[in-house]
Formats: structure tokens, C-alpha cells, sequence
């Protein structure tokens, strides 16, 4: 029997992307009846059903088509509105109207509908209608200065952080509203802005340069409020691998240098004290990584942990397949796909008691799910699928 929490609740997915798609994987993957919205003219790059990228955002989800260009897909979209609890998009705001599907139509065949928009800017001020992806997102909130290595390279994350977290806020927002309407009966409009969401991460130094007035530059791996040095991310023997190290103490550093054989350098003034070797992080961090530079990176975390000094390894995603602990912890699940065979997937770090994964699936193809959705839950006979499909309104 499948106990897991939104068991019942049925959500309807126009999302695309990854910050739409994660937000209802996690309410797919929580037991919420998750119906995927495609068409067959853009089923292709992120939304190829057989991609990775797709089978990786939207597993557990049933999957339909429908045309929205034809005026009948909206009425057919109203009436799944109708019998979910939710409907989700990140579109750009002017999508949604243009299909006659706003939050003000949807609550009339339904009011007490939990309606979601997920966009790049939100649903008003003068950038609402600017499109965006994740990398765009962080380099306006700031995100991207911050965590780069120089202000000469303002880098940052190599990934989509941005569509992550709002993914994250989507998810929440959806538990809030239906706990909300649990107790009053009333639906909600959640209007979410990706540029908003990656703004409240930055607290800190608004509230630095705003009390103190300090110019704020990028940190890459050090830290001003952690005391510590070395304190890095460095380079190790082969293609790619890293490892990251920490010494807090003298203790640690005097650990730190028999373990690399002391070599002359340890001895220099300049990093006597911990106070020092902070001052002269960069040359200290130089002359560490050519030490880690003729090491593995498994080689030296061994050495230092066995120590007692903070190391770790950089992992990728072949260290992760392999990792012992999230092995132990059921981390990973193997599902079979009726074309791409088996496949391995991520759970949520989040374990519930009545989880279960036994009974997850991968995602759907397309169409999949057209007549459970249609004829089952909207009640169409099969001819009027038909015909539906013969005019290219479900495709």
C-alpha cells in the first residue's frame, strides 16, 4: 500500500526545463499523481522523452500530449483543472493568458485550485516578460560574483544553481498552499521568481556592504570568518581530481607537515603562526598543491584523515556511483524503462517512514498515459479520443 504523503493529490505539469520539472519531481516522488503536459512539435532537446536529461527531472510522472495552439486543448486543459489539486508552470508570464488559461480562468472551474507560476522575473515589474536560464539568474543576483575565484574571473557555479533552488521553493510553496487549504478550503496563486529566490541567498553580504559598507569581492575558496589555513580546494595526481583541506590549529599544521615529509617551506616565517600563514594564503596554497600535485586524491584524504586533519575528496559523478555511504543508505534505485532498459536514479535525501521506491517508475513516454488520462479521469470515449487525435489537438 503506498503511503507517502501526497498520495491523492493530483498535480497538472505544463512545467519544462529543469526549476519546473525538479519542483514536481519532488511532488511526484512524495506520491502526487503527476500528469505531465507535452506536445509531440516540441518534444525535443529537454523535453525528448528519451533523453537523459528528461528521464532524469520527470520520473514518477504520467505523461499525456495535447496541443495547446488549438482553441479545443484549452478547454480540455480546464477540465483537468477542474479534478487536480494543482497546476504548475514556468513559462514566461505572458504564456498562461495567451492560452486563456490564467489564474483567474482556472479558479473559475475550480476554486479552491493551488495554481503556481514559476518564471524568471515574476509576474510583474519591467523585466516580468525577460526570459532567463539558471547561469543568467545567478550572474544577476550576485551569485555568481560571489563565488568565483578573482573579480578578474567572475566564473561561478559551472551548473544550474538557480533552477535547483527555485525548483526547491516550488516544492515548498506547493506543501504550504495545500496545508493552507486543508484548514481554510481556500486555493492559492503562487506567483515565484527565480531572481528572487536566488536573492535571499545573499543576506549576508547585502547586510555587510549596507552596516558596513564594505566593498565585497569574490572569496573563491577562502573564507574570511573561517580561521584556518591552508583552507582550499586543490589539484591531485590525474585528469580532473581534487582534494580539499583544512588545518584550524598548530596542532594540525605540525600533523600537516610530517605528514608531507616537512619540507623546507613549512619552516619559513611566513608561516609560523596560523595567524601568518592566513596572510599568505596564496603562497601557501602554491606551494600545497605541489605536494597534492604528485598525489591521488583518495591517497591524500587517507593520509590526512588518518591524521586527524579535515580533508575530503572532490567527488564526480563516478565517485558518487561508488560512494560506500549513500550505497548503505539506499541512495540510488535501479528502474527499467521499456526503451532504454535499465537505469539508475537518485532518491531524496529526505527519508520519510513511509517511503518507498519500490514502486517508482521511470519517465513517461510520450503520449503514455493519453487514455487512462483522457477516457479514465476525463471520461472521452474512445471515439472522441480518436477524433481528437486525428486532428492533431492530442499530439
Amino acid at each position: 500500500m503506498d503511503k507517502r504523503p501526497l498520495k491523492g493529490q493530483r498535480v497538472l505539469d505544463f512545467t519544462w526545463m529543469l526549476a519546473g520539472p525538479y519542483a514536481t519531481r519532488i511532488l511526484a516522488d512524495s506520491g502526487a499523481e503527476v500528469i505531465k503536459v507535452q506536445c509531440k512539435k516540441m518534444a525535443k532537446g529537454a523535453e525528448s522523452n528519451l533523453g537523459g536529461y528528461f528521464n532524469t527531472w520527470n520520473r514518477n510522472k504520467r505523461g499525456i500530449t495535447l496541443d495547446m495552439s488549438y482553441p479545443e486543448a484549452k478547454e480540455i486543459a480546464l477540465r483537468l483543472a477542474k479534478i487536480s489539486d494543482v497546476v504548475i508552470e514556468n513559462f514566461s508570464p505572458r504564456v498562461m493568458a495567451n492560452w486563456g488559461l490564467d489564474y483567474k480562468k482556472l479558479r473559475e472551474v475550480k476554486p479552491d485550485l493551488i495554481v503556481v507560476s514559476m518564471s524568471a522575473m515574476g509576474q510583474s515589474g519591467p523585466w516580468k516578460n525577460s526570459v532567463a536560464h539558471g547561469a543568467t539568474i545567478q550572474a544577476l543576483s550576485g551569485i555568481t560574483w560571489l563565488s568565483s575565484s578573482s573579480k578578474d574571473a567572475p566564473s561561478g557555479p559551472g551548473y544550474a544553481y538557480a533552477d535547483i533552488i527555485a525548483g526547491l521553493y516550488g516544492a515548498l510553496a506547493v506543501l504550504a498552499a495545500l496545508e493552507y487549504r486543508d484548514r481554510s478550503g481556500q486555493g492559492q496563486y503562487i506567483d515565484i521568481s527565480e531572481y528572487e529566490t536566488m536573492c535571499t541567498l545573499i543576506g549576508p553580504a547585502l547586510m555587510d556592504v549596507s552596516l558596513n559598507q564594505h566593498e565585497i569581492l569574490p572569496e573563491g575558496n577562502r573564507a574570511d570568518h573561517i580561521s584556518a589555513a591552508p583552507y582550499g580546494c586543490y589539484k591531485c595526481l590525474g585528469q580532473d581530481r581534487w582534494c580539499v583541506i583544512a588545518v584550524f590549529n598548530e596542532t594540525q599544521w605540525q600533523t600537516l607537515c610530517r605528514v608531507m615529509d616537512s619540507p623546507l617551506w613549512t619552516q619559513e616565517e611566513r608561516f609560523s603562526t596560523l595567524s601568518k600563514r592566513r596572510d599568505h594564503a596564496q603562497e601557501l596554497d602554491e606551494l600545497l598543491e605541489q605536494w597534492t600535485g604528485t598525489h591521488t586524491s583518495e591517497g591524500i584524504v587517507r593520509l590526512l584523515q588518518e591524521a586527524g586533519i579535515h580533508a575530503g575528496i572532490v567527488q564526480n559523478a563516478e565517485d558518487l556511483a561508488g560512494d560506500p555511504q549513500l550505497k548503505a543508505r539506499d541512495y540510488f534505485v535501479s528502474i527499467e524503462h521499456p526503451v532504454l532498459g535499465m537505469t539508475t536514479s537518485d532518491t531524496s535525501p529526505v527519508h520519510l517512514k513511509s517511503d518507498a521506491t519500490t514502486g517508482w517508475k521511470t519517465s513517461p513516454l510520450l503520449g503514455e498515459d493519453n487514455q487512462y488520462v483522457f477516457m479514465d479521469l476525463l471520461g472521452m470515449k474512445e471515439d472522441e479520443l480518436s477524433s481528437y487525435v486525428e486532428k492533431g489537438i492530442i499530439g
